[in-house]
């Protein structure tokens, strides 16, 4: 059971996390939704299309101009707390690496903190365990916040992403963070290059499998933590099928399919309404959720 906000999902529902990015620079709007008006709307259409959870970035991921933690939170904490009133359903999540925006979009009603740099502030995780927050743990192969992988190397990925995610979440259970608000993420693209990426894709049940207890991680049951994947028009899909940001829908729903059928939970994506289809169609054809219509050869 995943529970986030005042909302529970059960072990095989597929969330849709819809990213919205209040960044005048973003990598696939280009700051579309740098502006209140649009950002509202861009929820509105991701509520109605299925999102569950809103993920709420104010600054871009790769290399850019520098953004001080006080722009950050005038981008962001404003915004969450308009979303709260208007959605009061919905579950808020903001994705940043520093514990002083944690605590003022926390203060402001947000209900997750997507922690994309792998714990480079270890005091996030102290923000999120305080204000009863979820956290999204993950792997970034310790890559400074904003930079881009260059040669790096693993003996194994896979190993080092369950090393390092597992790790992040056995810390935030001891300082507090409730274990079914937890979240694990390989980190497409982080601190990885696009074999790494893909191989991280080829092997993701080892990650939705994966027992923590077995690897130290006390109090944690038996069942794994959810798995949240980012895959949304990616490098690694644009590398693979070599197509630019514009072209990768395709790519990345294939890769969607797949990370629902390996048993992935969360999805955070720029395209909601068509995630909603493929991970509908995976979970029916798993047997997890029955077809909308029934009527072929019953008449």
């Amino acid at each position: 059971m995943l529970r986030l906000g005042n909302r529970e999902f059960g072990a095989h529902e597929p969330v849709i996390m819809a990213i919205v990015n209040r960044t005048p620079d973003s990598f696939y709007d280009q700051g579309a939704t740098f502006r209140d008006e649009p950002a509202l709307a861009r929820v509105e259409q991701a509520v109605a299309d299925g999102a569950a959870i809103i993920d709420i970035g104010g600054v871009k991921a790769g290399p850019g101009e520098e953004v001080s933690a006080e722009e950050e939170a005038r981008r962001t904490v404003g915004f969450v707390a308009e979303v709260r009133k208007r959605f009061p359903d919905v579950v808020i999540s903001v994705d940043t690496w520093r514990h002083e925006v944690g605590e003022a979009v926390c203060e402001a009603g947000a209900d997750v903190l997507n922690d994309a740099w792998g714990g480079v502030d270890p005091r996030l995780a102290e923000v999120a365990a305080r204000y009863g927050a979820g956290l999204v743990c993950t792997h970034a192969g310790g890559a400074e916040p904003r930079t881009r992988p260059h040669r790096v190397t693993y003996d194994d990925v896979v190993d080092d992403i369950l090393r390092v995610t597992l790790g992040l979440a056995e810390r935030a259970v001891e300082l507090g963070v409730r274990r079914d608000a937890i979240m694990i993420d390989p980190g497409h693209d982080f601190g990885k290059n696009t074999r790494h990426s893909l191989e991280a894709t080829r092997r993701l049940e080892e990650m939705t499998r994966a027992v923590p207890r077995a690897l130290g991680f006390p109090r944690a049951g038996d069942t794994p933590l959810p798995v949240l994947v980012s895959l949304s028009n990616k490098d690694f899909v644009g590398e693979t099928l070599d197509r630019p940001v514009k072209e990768r829908l395709l790519g990345t729903l294939a890769t969607t399919a797949v990370s629902a059928w390996l048993g992935a939970q969360v999805y955070r994506v720029h395209e909601v309404a068509e995630t909603r289809q493929v991970l509908d169609m995976v979970a029916t054809i798993a047997g997890h959720r029955p077809p909308a219509v029934a009527r072929r050869g019953l008449a």
